[in-house]
C-alpha cells in the first residue's frame, strides 16, 4: 500500500445507499473548509434515479442519483472515493463492484459484521490492484481542511472544537471510530491539530492495517508526528513494530494499545470490536505496548498519560524547528437548518398551509377533533364523517342520514348522461381509473349536476325577500335566467322524479322545518301551470332541503349558512355522490373489456 496522501481539497466521492445526515455533514464540512466544490459527486440508490436536494452552505444543490455503481462512475469519472453505507448483507458485493471500477481508488465500508471470507476477498483484490479499503466496521477518515467520509468526527461543533477545518501536523490512525473522535480532541488540545485521521475498523480482518497508514503518513511531508491507537487482539501492531525496527518510519510515533485491563479478568473477555479479543500473550495490550516501546515508539504508561506524551513529542519538534506555527483563521458559520433553529427557539417561521378539519400529528388522525378510534367505536357513518370534515361539527343523526340519502340517490343516473358518457368513452380508450373519473367529473357544471348550489342561492334569496312564486319566476324570466332546480327532460307533472319524492318524504318526517322546500313546491305549482315538464328536479330538492337542514338544525348562524351556500358545499355533495357511479362505470367497461368507442356516422349531421 504505502504511497502517500489519500485525499485532497478536490477529492470527490460516490455515496452508496442514500443517508441524508452523513451526506449533509460531509457537505457542511466542505463549506467549513472553504471548498469550492461539494465532496459528494453522486449518490447510488439501486433501482432509483433522479436528484437529492441538499445544502452546500447557504445554497441548495441537487446531487444526481444513479441506479448503479457503473452508471455513477461513468457519470463522475473524477470521483475516486466510494463510501459504502450498505448493510453487512450487501456491503461486500457492492464494494467489490466499486473496486473493479477503474475510476475508484479508495473504498470505505461502514457496515459492521461483513462475513470474514468476503472481507478477505476484498482485501486480496484491493492489494493486487493497488487500491485502498477502509473498514469494514469503520466510521471512515478525514483530512483536515480538505475531505471527510460520512460521519467522521461527528457534529460540526466537534469539528470546529477539534480545529479540523484546517490542517495540522499530526497523522492519526486507530481501529475505533469512537476513540478517533476522542483523540482528535486530544490532538487539538496539545498540538497544532490533525492533518489526517483514519479509523481502519474494528472487525477481525480490516481492509487496511495500522502499519499501512503509518507508512503512508511517513511519505506525506505535511505529517510531522504520527499517533497510533491500537487495541488488544490480533497482531496488526506487530507489523508496525517490524516497520519501526527496519527503519521504514523516520518520523516520531506516539502509540498506545488499549485493553490493558483485560488481565484483571479471570476468563477471556470480548471487548466492543469483533477483533478486540486477546488470543494469547502476544495479542495482549501489555505485550504490544512493550514491543512498540522496544521498537522506538513513544509509549506512555497508561492511556491517561497519552496526551502528555503527544504534547511533549510535539513540543520537541517545535523546538527543533521541524514544525512551523499554523496560521489560525475563523471558519465560516454553517447556516442552521430551519427545523433545528425552530426547535431551539432561535427563529420563528410562518406556516404555508392552514388546516382546521383534520390533524394527523398525534397517535391517530382526528377529524374535527374527533379521534379515528371514536369514529369507529361509536358507529359513525359516511354522513357523520362528511359532517365533521365539511361542517366541522357533529350534526344530528337525521342530518347525517339525509346526507347519506343524497349520496345514494345521486350516485348514478345511467350511462347516457354526459358525465357517465365521458367516463365510459375514456375508460374504453384504455385510460386509468383516475383519468376516467376526472373526465366525467369535468362535465359537472351549470348544465349538468351543478345546479344544486344555484338552486339553493336563488330559492333562498327569493324566500328571504318574501317573493311570491309568481314574482320569483317572472323576475328570473326578465333576467333571462332559467330557475335552477326546476325542469326535467323526461319527468312530468304526472310522472314525478321518484328521488325527489323520497327526499321530500324523509324531510317532512324528520326535519324540524321544511320552509324552503315547501316554497319550492309552491314555485313548482306555478311553473307546472306553464309547462308540464317544469317540475322540481333533484337539484332543486337537494338545494332547498339543505337550506332547511342548515336553518332548522340550530347549529348554523345566518353568516355560516350564507358562506356554505356561496362556497359550493351543495355541489360538492353531488360531486362526491356521482364519483361513486363514475367509478362504477369505469370498472364496468374494463370488466366487459369494451373496445375503443367511436361515434357512429349516422348519428352525426354533416353540414357546411
Amino acid at each position: 500500500m504505502s504511497t502517500g496522501q489519500l485525499f485532497s481539497r478536490t477529492t470527490q466521492a460516490l455515496f452508496y445507499n442514500y443517508k441524508q445526515l452523513p451526506i449533509q455533514r460531509m457537505l457542511d464540512f466542505d463549506f467549513l473548509c472553504g471548498r469550492e466544490t461539494p465532496s459528494v459527486a453522486g449518490i447510488i440508490n439501486p433501482g432509483a434515479e433522479g436528484f437529492q436536494k441538499l445544502f452546500f452552505g447557504q445554497e441548495e444543490i441537487a446531487i444526481p442519483v444513479h441506479s448503479s455503481i457503473e452508471a455513477s462512475c461513468a457519470a463522475h469519472p473524477t470521483a475516486d472515493v466510494f463510501i459504502n453505507f450498505a448493510s453487512y448483507r450487501s456491503a461486500a458485493a457492492s464494494s467489490m463492484t466499486a473496486l473493479k471500477q477503474p475510476t475508484i481508488r479508495v473504498v470505505a465500508i461502514i457496515a459492521e459484521g461483513v462475513p470474514e471470507s468476503d472481507a478477505k476477498q476484498l482485501i486480496a483484490y484491493a492489494r493486487a490492484n493497488n487500491k485502498v479499503v477502509i473498514g469494514p466496521a469503520t466510521v471512515g477518515g478525514i483530512q483536515a481542511g480538505a475531505f471527510k467520509i460520512g460521519d467522521t468526527a461527528g457534529t460540526i461543533d466537534n469539528i470546529i472544537h477539534c480545529k479540523l477545518y484546517r490542517p495540522g501536523s499530526v497523522g492519526f490512525v486507530s481501529k475505533s471510530g469512537g476513540m478517533s473522535n476522542e483523540m482528535y480532541n486530544t490532538v487539538a488540545r496539545v498540538t497544532d491539530g490533525l492533518y489526517e485521521g483514519i479509523a481502519i475498523g474494528g472487525d477481525v480482518f480490516p481492509g487496511s492495517t495500522l502499519s499501512d497508514h503509518v507508512l503512508r503518513f511517513n511519505n506525506i511531508p505535511q505529517v510531522k508526528i504520527i499517533v497510533v491507537l491500537g487495541e488488544l487482539g490480533g497482531r496488526d501492531e506487530y507489523s508496525l513494530v517490524e516497520a519501526l525496527k527496519q527503519g521504514k518510519v523516520n518520523k516520531p510515533v506516539v502509540a498506545w494499545v488499549s485493553g490493558t485491563c483485560a488481565t484483571l479478568f479471570k476468563s477471556e473477555v470480548q471487548f466492543g470490536h469483533a477483533g478486540a479479543k486477546s488470543g494469547g500473550e502476544m495479542e495482549s495490550a501489555q505485550a504490544k505496548n512493550q514491543a512498540l516501546r522496544d521498537a522506538g515508539a513513544v509509549v506512555p504508561t497508561s492511556y491517561e498519560a497519552l496526551e502528555t506524551a503527544i504534547k511533549e513529542t510535539f513540543e520537541k519538534l517545535v523546538e527543533e524547528g521541524k514544525i512551523a506555527p499554523v496560521k489560525e483563521f475563523k471558519p465560516p458559520q454553517i447556516p442552521e437548518d430551519l427545523n433545528t433553529a425552530i426547535k431551539s427557539g432561535k427563529v420563528r417561521a410562518p406556516t404555508h398551509i392552514i388546516s382546521t378539519i383534520s390533524d394527523d400529528r398525534g397517535e391517530e388522525p382526528c377529524y374535527a377533533g374527533v379521534p379515528m378510534s371514536s369514529i369507529v367505536e361509536q358507529g359513525y357513518g359516511v354522513g357523520d364523517v362528511i359532517s365533521l370534515l365539511w361542517f366541522k361539527r357533529s350534526l344530528p343523526s337525521y342530518c347525517t342520514k339525509f346526507i347519506e340519502i343524497c349520496v345514494m340517490l345521486c350516485a348514478d343516473h345511467g350511462p347516457c348522461v354526459s358525465g357517465a358518457h365521458n367516463t365510459i368513452v375514456t375508460a374504453r380508450a384504455g385510460k386509468d381509473l383516475v383519468s376516467s373519473l376526472v373526465s366525467g367529473l369535468l362535465t359537472i357544471g351549470p348544465r349538468f349536476g351543478g345546479a344544486v348550489d344555484d338552486a339553493a342561492r336563488y330559492f333562498k334569496d327569493a324566500y328571504d325577500k318574501n317573493l311570491t312564486p309568481y314574482e320569483f319566476v317572472e323576475s328570473m324570466k326578465k333576467k333571462g335566467i332559467r330557475v335552477p332546480g326546476i325542469g326535467h327532460r323526461i319527468k312530468r307533472g304526472d310522472n314525478r322524479d321518484k328521488r325527489v319524492e323520497l327526499l321530500q318524504l324523509f324531510a317532512r318526517t324528520h326535519f324540524p322545518s321544511v320552509k324552503y322546500m315547501e316554497y319550492a313546491v309552491q314555485v313548482e305549482t306555478y311553473t307546472l301551470s306553464k309547462a308540464n315538464n317544469l317540475v322540481l328536479n333533484v337539484d332543486g330538492a337537494i338545494g332547498t332541503l339543505f337550506l332547511d337542514l342548515l336553518a332548522g338544525s340550530g347549529m348554523f348562524n345566518k353568516p355560516e349558512i350564507d358562506e356554505i351556500v356561496e362556497i359550493g358545499y351543495l355541489n360538492g355533495l353531488f360531486v362526491l355522490a356521482r364519483s361513486i357511479g363514475l367509478i362504477g362505470h369505469t370498472f364496468d367497461q374494463k370488466r366487459l373489456k369494451q373496445p375503443l368507442y367511436r361515434h357512429p356516422w349516422e348519428d352525426v349531421l354533416y353540414t357546411k
